[in-house]
């Protein structure tokens, strides 16, 4: 695993565990919560989770997971759009304090755009980290028309990251988002890297795994945390699994199969192709 220096000098894991779809079941909850505290352990430096998933209750999971480990965790989560007003995004920090059991989130999201400006999120944002209880801040699923005008009104410049799909079959923000956020020195956090399984199967994926004697999602992660600026973000609630996707990190490809990979998945080259997805 390596760091990615950001805006602010700071620094942030390309390589960490995702929450998404966790706290959505009781009977699974042990295992969510055992899954990532492997994976801290493990040598997971990065948690992201956010107050949509499981509507709180994977910041509960995640908070029960880093007890007694938080020193060891940079923490991301993520706010509603209809939470994005001043008092609103200070309450929201608030309550996800509360169930992520911290005094500070250290990357706070916007999780999409919604009808609150930019400008007063951004005041609220600034505040929380005059406060201290985050360190960073960032957005999630915008494209590059809305981070031209979030970099307008951001008047610190220290945006952080923008969290989007983005894997070796989805790759619209190679168009024109992530020149945009390379100029500006932003991350990229990549959320669904493995497509949810679909890459899984690929014959090239396959191949290349087999060179390498790892599986094809630790080449697809490979791909990822090989790419400047990038981190890369796969959940899963099995510990075999998450130990797998960690040790993708050890995985170096070589720029021959990184040519081979992206022959067979190119960047779309029209701005029509390039609308990213938002969830």
């Amino acid at each position: 695993m390596a760091d990615i220096t950001l805006p602010s000098g700071n620094t942030i894991p390309n390589l960490g565990l995702g929450t998404w779809y966790m706290g959505e079941g009781r009977s699974g909850r042990q295992q969510e919560v055992d899954a990532l505290r492997f994976g801290i352990e493990y040598g997971a430096r990065l948690i992201d989770t956010a107050e949509m998933y499981g509507e709180g209750e994977a910041e509960r999971i995640t908070g029960d997971a880093m007890q007694g480990l938080r020193d060891h965790v940079y923490l991301v989560s993520k706010f509603y759009p209809h939470n994005a007003g001043y008092r609103q995004v200070i309450q929201a920090c608030e309550r996800s304090l509360q169930r992520l059991q911290t005094d500070h989130i250290d990357l706070y999201l916007l999780h999409w755009r919604g009808s609150v400006p930019f400008n007063e999120t951004l005041e609220a944002l600034y505040q929380l980290q005059k406060d201290g209880k985050i360190l960073e801040y960032g957005v999630s699923n915008l494209d590059v028309d809305d981070m031209e005008e979030f970099d307008q009104y951001d008047i610190k410049g220290l945006c952080a990251t923008d969290q989007v799909l983005y894997n070796l079959a989805r790759r619209e923000a190679d168009f024109a988002l992530k020149p945009f956020l390379d100029q500006r020195n932003i991350s990229m956090m990549a959320y669904c890297p493995l497509d949810q399984g679909g890459l899984l199967k690929d014959r090239l994926l396959n191949q290349i795994a087999q060179a390498h004697q790892a599986t094809p999602a630790q080449i697809a992660l490979a791909w990822l945390l090989q790419r400047p600026g990038v981190i890369a973000i796969p959940k899963s609630s099995h510990q075999d699994r998450v130990k797998e996707n960690l040790d993708a990190a050890n995985i170096q490809l070589s720029a021959s199969e990184i040519t081979l990979l992206d022959e067979a998945y190119p960047v779309p080259q029209s701005a029509r192709q390039a609308r990213i997805h938002v969830r």
